[in-house]
């Protein structure tokens, strides 16, 4: 069988950060034609909006760049995503810690911020909720380049 590596992008909410990560990065699995060794999920650590769409925002920005992440859902992390999941890369401190305390009770995948993958001198994804529409380009902007980076980390992972 061949190996697989699944990958989960973490933020508050699962509306802004980490379903536009889950979508960007989706995009650059296809375009390396690796979309069948590489799974893709997103979540976000508080439980307000389980079960709805990305924000509107965030969904035209990635619209922009032809990514479409309308279909998306948003569901709450869990103690066991950190069993499933090889990569489980967090967009801030505050999530940072939030799932690293999981971590320290059950062990499995330790959490990382995400962009520590990229060269940006940024450590922290922004939420863009609270801001205009340029907020959201610059969080693609980020994601694009740290997804990046975690896609060569795994495709060496995979040769």
């Amino acid at each position: 069988m061949t190996e697989r590596v699944r990958v989960l992008f973490v933020c508050l909410g699962n509306i802004c950060r980490s379903p536009s990560a889950e979508g960007v990065f989706r995009a650059l699995v296809e375009e390396s034609g690796l979309e069948d060794r590489i799974e893709i999920d997103s979540c976000g650590t508080g439980h307000w909006h389980i079960g709805k769409a990305p924000d509107a925002r965030a969904t035209q920005a990635a619209r922009k760049r032809g990514i479409d992440i309308s279909t998306l859902r948003a569901r709450q992390f869990v103690a066991d995503d950190l069993e499933v999941f090889d990569y489980v890369l967090v967009m801030d401190q505050q999530n940072l810690s939030d799932v690293t305390d999981v971590w320290h009770r059950i062990g499995g995948t330790r959490p990382a911020l995400f962009l520590s993958y990229g060269q940006s001198s940024h450590q922290e994804v922004p939420d863009p909720y609270y801001g205009g529409a340029e907020g959201f380009e610059f969080v693609l902007d980020l994601i694009h380049e740290a997804g990046e980076g975690l896609l060569a980390e795994i495709r060496e992972r995979l040769a």
